[in-house]
């Protein structure tokens, strides 16, 4: 067999796995139950490291863009700061 030969079937490239589509949307529903938008922003206040923990996980990885003109770069860095670190 060749190194570029793929068997017969399988998913598209990029559809998400049934399983994964039911988790994802039992989660949303789960959300809508406990209150939506007013529960996320209960738990940033009451959890804000487990709400930022969530935000970085959906914000992209790399993001491409093509710029045309004046450019302005800001840095956006994260940092995890422990209540014990006697360094800080």
């Amino acid at each position: 067999m060749s190194a570029t030969y793929k068997p017969p079937g399988g998913s598209r490239k990029g559809r998400p796995n049934k399983s994964t589509k039911q988790i994802k949307d039992m989660i949303e529903g789960a959300l809508k139950a406990a209150g939506g938008q007013a529960y996320l922003l209960q738990q940033a206040q009451e959890n804000p490291s487990a709400f930022l923990t969530l935000v970085g996980k959906i914000l992209p990885k790399n993001i491409e863009a093509t710029i045309d003109g004046n450019l302005t770069v800001t840095k956006i860095v994260r940092e995890i700061v422990h209540a014990n670190d006697q360094n800080a």
